[in-house]
């Protein structure tokens, strides 16, 4: 057991690399992964259930304990990325599939990495964990509203058919996830350890799979779908940051705020975009799952170095002072 937590942990740390590795064999040998396509709802559903397991009743508790925080933090995740995605899209020349793929990823819940990047950020990892679950579990409602309310000028939109699907793909799975945990709490311990294992497989594949099916797609307009993704990206870091800064909020709750908002559960955009879609919908989430990843521990350690620069100040201060 000790063999399998080392090597959950060594994958986890290096989530990137992997991502990035697996994104490239996909698109160099693309018949290699393309089975993995009908599985994507499936993986999903997988890393929802962990991330049932690993939610516990103090990160509700605290949505009660600050709810104001919470609700900057969700409101600014559902109301910040879906509109950047909107002008991002409206602004930039690109299909209706990619423009839909875009926008559908800026309207999906916090990514489960976000409090990963907040911790290593020196921020305020409990919020970041409450914004997660909230934004989630408000996720079949919110979700497909906007993705109908920005995206049905480009293709047709069925709001229910995606409220159905999230709340087969994330809802049931965190119930279930959630249930298991209460009835068997001591005995799935060690199993929770091996999380960040599984959750990087089913995350990998359904990269890779994404990437295989449209490779011909991705060889053409990839390189502008990624400017877009890196753009809505570090628009969300800023956004998520000026609006703690708007709020008052200390510098941890800053860093949470504009992690969570910059960061996207992106293999939810790719498993509606396949489903709901095109697989070229699909792109854009498959892209942001490689930058993200790129970017995170980019923003993270802007952060910790900025949380330094702070703690010196202050250790100078107090020298002076006295």
């Amino acid at each position: 057991m000790k063999t399998l937590e080392k090597t959950s942990n060594f994958v986890g740390s290096t989530f990137a690399i992997w991502v990035l590795l697996f994104a490239v064999l996909s698109f160099i040998i693309p018949s290699g992964f393309t089975w993995i396509a009908p599985y994507i709802v499936p993986l999903l559903g997988i890393i929802m259930f962990g991330m049932g397991l690993t939610l516990s009743k103090d990160d509700f508790k605290e949505v009660f304990k600050r709810p104001k925080d919470v609700a900057i933090g969700v409101g600014a995740q559902y109301t910040l990325m879906p509109l950047l995605a909107f002008l991002l899209v409206t602004v930039l020349p690109v299909s209706p599939e990619v423009a839909v793929g875009v926008i559908l990823v800026g309207c999906c819940p916090g990514g489960t990495s976000s409090n990963v990047m907040t911790y290593l950020s020196k921020g305020d990892t409990a919020l970041s964990v409450s914004i997660t679950a909230v934004s989630t579990l408000l996720s079949p409602l919110l979700t497909p509203l906007l993705v109908l309310l920005f995206a049905s000028q480009w293709l047709a939109v069925s709001a229910s058919a995606l409220f159905l699907s999230i709340v087969k793909i994330v809802l049931v799975p965190i119930l279930l996830g959630l249930t298991v945990k209460a009835i068997f709490s001591k005995k799935i311990q060690a199993g929770i350890k091996a999380l960040p294992l599984v959750s990087v497989i089913a995350i990998v594949a359904i990269v890779a799979a994404v990437v295989s099916v449209n490779k011909e797609q991705i060889a053409e307009t990839g390189a502008a779908i990624f400017a877009i993704v890196v753009l809505h990206n570090a628009l969300g870091y800023a956004a998520g940051y000026g609006l703690g800064k708007l709020f008052k909020m200390d510098p941890a709750k800053k860093r949470a705020v504009s992690i969570e908002v910059g960061m996207q559960n992106s293999g939810l955009g790719a498993s509606l975009a396949a489903v709901h879609f095109s697989p070229l919908a699909a792109v854009p989430s498959a892209i942001f799952s490689v930058w993200h990843n790129i970017s995170g521990p980019i923003i993270a350690t802007i952060f910790r170095k900025q949380k330094e620069k702070e703690n010196a100040k202050e250790n100078s201060d107090i020298h002076q002072a006295s």
